[in-house]
């Protein structure tokens, strides 16, 4: 392990914490927002330019994967996520609300940062990502309906930056098509090196240009706590279990794992932003997410890299 890998923690901690302090200076907070997607882009490009694409159509073909995660993702999360928010949550039905959609909408981004951090099977991870993506935008107003007979109007035109994710998967097989094989690498190795740098920048402007709201709801910081954490902790443990049972490889655990575990928070925001208007709490709690998401995915990837020491599970 070198000396980034040693200080990722410190490195990540240090982005939320400067990020919550430059919230403060109006320039920056009312910028940030508009640079989040620009280095979660080139964060993905040096991802994408580690995948071989003629991988990634076998990994397709990978259906207990596949099936795995989604019924994870959208059977078996909607009905434990509703039971938890219900048990800490029902007083407050707008809080409720943003902490269902926000574990109802898994990652489309930085949890392949995080599948690599735990060695997982980045080429995996990536071929469900265009399945989750259309799967939660798909049944997450239904969900909102079956649970909370809202009758929102949902506009989808708002959900087309969510594709942006496109731009940096060209460019990166664009420049694998131009370049020789020791440029390829050579490319692949400063991205790699960059990506820790990339995640962080990208966390910082998460948190410069939402501290403000963050610092005056810290109430809801406390009370979402509770239900996010015990649904980390529980399906930490299922992913571990089933994996186990059903006789993955410790790249597919780590792969699920960061699948069923991350979620995407921004994409929900902008639902919830247009979808409920003038709900100011749903939001709020979307935002406070990667408060609590962020720490616990690494934490949960330096988990994963013990169980692939400990030679206890997947030998």
């Amino acid at each position: 392990m070198d000396l980034i890998e040693k200080l990722e923690p410190v490195i990540i901690f240090s982005a939320v914490i400067i990020g919550l302090l430059f919230s403060n200076i109006g320039i920056i907070a009312d910028n940030t927002e508009y640079l989040i997607n620009i280095f979660l882009c080139l964060m993905l490009y040096g991802l994408f330019l580690e995948v071989p694409l003629n991988e990634l159509k076998d990994s397709f073909k990978n259906v207990k994967f596949t099936s795995t995660s989604l019924i994870i993702n959208f059977l078996w999360t909607p009905l434990f996520g509703y039971f938890v928010g219900s048990l800490f949550l029902w007083g407050n039905v707008d809080v409720l609300i943003g902490f269902f959609m926000l574990i109802l909408t898994p990652c489309t981004d930085w949890y392949l940062v995080f599948t690599k951090m735990a060695k997982g099977d980045l080429t995996l991870s990536l071929s469900i990502l265009p399945i989750n993506l259309i799967l939660q935008i798909i049944l997450l107003p239904v969900y909102l309906v079956v649970f909370f007979s809202t009758a929102n109007s949902m506009d989808y035109s708002q959900l087309a930056y969510s594709l942006v994710i496109v731009i940096p998967f060209v460019a990166a097989q664009l420049t694998k098509l131009v370049m020789n094989n020791v440029l390829k690498q050579k490319a692949g190795e400063l991205m790699g090196s960059l990506q820790i740098w990339l995640l962080s920048l990208a966390v910082f402007c998460i948190f410069a240009s939402q501290g403000e709201l963050l610092f005056e709801n810290l109430n809801s910081i406390a009370v979402l706590f509770v239900p996010l954490i015990i649904f980390f902790l529980v399906n930490t443990a299922i992913d571990l279990l089933v994996s186990e049972k059903i006789n993955f490889t410790y790249s597919e655990y780590a792969s699920l794992t960061m699948t069923t575990l991350a979620r995407n928070s921004p994409l929900a925001l902008a639902i919830a932003i247009n979808s409920f208007p003038g709900h100011e709490l749903i939001s709020i709690a979307l935002v406070i997410g990667p408060l609590i998401e962020l720490p616990v995915l690494y934490i949960v990837s330096r988990f994963c890299l013990k169980i692939m020491d400990s030679d206890s599970f997947f030998n």
